[in-house]
């Protein structure tokens, strides 16, 4: 019998894709990508619909544990694509249909670990929001989960398809501004904090199944659905939740490992009893190459020059520059420069989903722009400086081992406990 992975290799995914100048696949291919989407809240209907502007997919199913999002979810795909998906509130359930081609993971972070590694058993190929997982050993377990599948994986780090970026990325390596000794990033805002009193959860949201493996907290809207990501027991906070991207962004550009050395230092100051990460943070990540450093305010005006609220810094012998999403500043090292802006424009969901989906269409793993190694290794990066923080010390990474040494209170953190009857996946 044909397995679904020899079938692919030889149907018309397995045929070489039209693509478009753009690199969007196009719709004139044969079958459709049929997809399956977990998490069908802000950002999983973000990914959904990056999927649908591409082209050449049709979302067959969708799972939620709110039966409000769930409903919604289904009648805006149906309206877009003809097709109304079937609709589930457990995930297992949906990975039993043979018809699925592959899965979108937009759930919080403590629940991606099991539903990638489920999927990945499943044989199906998986495109799985940032940050990968919410522990180390979680990452570790979904690298060997898509290693023994050989499954197709694309994490969501979208700033891989950031023209600005990649445009940075090619001054860097062509020695336009030196050597480059030290890289900044930040990502300074005021977040709208929601009510955090105790309440009894909303009637369509399943409060337990939304916990799962956390820790089961008392519900309040400032942890429910989108503001869970400043809780520690969901979202980690500011610089594992955001600060990811440019993390990750900067290895890319960088083209480094892991850091050896984490230092953190940070608190709790303007958003007391309100959010339960830090507000206030400076992290460092040593690398061979050399240091980079995290900052971050939820509070203030962050920078005297607001363009700089948000993106890095690279600071090389002969020139600095800045770089985010949409916009790059060159300043030379030389008297009396001028910093030169240049603006660019990418549109980076779109283009992240096509790779993903033109890498299923042929059956080639070198599309990919953030495979689950990279994926789970700018992950493991944030997660480290937070260990760091929470544990007020200096956090050493064996890269070899894959793990903290001479820190045993921070090894420790290197994975959770599952709560309940959840288990944790193996490494």
């Amino acid at each position: 019998m044909m397995d679904r992975r020899s079938f692919l290799a030889t149907s018309s995914y397995g045929a070489a894709a039209v693509v478009s100048p753009f690199g969007i696949l196009s719709e004139r291919n044969a079958q459709n990508i049929r997809l399956g989407l977990i998490g069908a809240g802000w950002y999983g209907m973000v990914i959904a619909n990056a999927a649908l502007d591409v082209g050449g997919v049709e979302v067959i199913s969708v799972c939620d544990v709110d039966s409000k999002h769930l409903k919604e979810s289904l009648d805006e795909l149906e309206s877009k694509q003809g097709s109304r998906p079937k609709g589930y509130t457990d995930y297992l359930a949906l990975l039993e249909d043979d018809n699925l081609d592959a899965i979108l993971i937009g759930t919080q972070p403590h629940w991606h670990a099991l539903q990638f590694v489920a999927a990945s058993k499943k044989g199906l190929d998986i495109y799985c929001e940032k940050p990968l997982a919410y522990d180390v050993d979680e990452g570790k377990a979904m690298v060997a989960a898509a290693r023994k599948a050989g499954n197709i994986v694309q994490v969501g780090f979208q700033r891989r398809q950031a023209n600005s970026f990649a445009k940075v990325k090619s001054l860097i390596q062509e020695g336009a501004i030196g050597e480059v000794h030290h890289v900044k990033a930040q990502i300074h805002y005021n977040p709208s904090i929601l009510d955090t009193a105790a309440q009894t959860p909303p009637p369509e949201l399943d409060w337990e199944n939304w916990c799962g493996p956390a820790p089961k907290l008392p519900y309040s809207p400032s942890i429910g659905h989108k503001a869970w990501r400043l809780e520690k027991e969901y979202g980690h906070g500011h610089l594992v939740d955001w600060g990811i991207h440019h993390i990750d962004i900067i290895r890319h550009i960088l083209d480094v490992d892991m850091p050896h050395t984490f230092q953190s230092a940070g608190g709790i100051y303007h958003l007391r009893d309100k959010i339960t990460t830090a507000d206030t943070l400076q992290a460092t990540m040593i690398y061979d190459k050399c240091p980079v450093q995290w900052e971050h305010r939820l509070w203030g005006t962050g920078n005297m020059d607001p363009q700089h609220k948000n993106g890095v810094f690279f600071y090389g012998t002969d020139a600095t520059i800045f770089s985010n999403d949409r916009r790059f500043i060159i300043l030379s090292n030389t008297k009396d420069a001028e910093p030169k802006t240049h603006e660019v424009e990418s549109n980076l969901r779109v283009d992240h989903m096509a790779d993903f989906l033109n890498a299923i269409k042929k059956q080639d793993k070198s599309l990919i722009s953030c495979p689950i190694d990279e994926g789970y290794k700018s992950t493991a990066v944030v997660q480290l400086a937070t260990i760091a923080y929470e544990t007020s010390s200096q956090v050493k990474w064996d890269a070899k081992e894959e793990t903290i040494v001479g820190n045993p209170t921070a090894k420790a953190l290197l994975a959770r406990p599952y709560r309940g009857v959840y288990r944790r996946p193996n490494t």
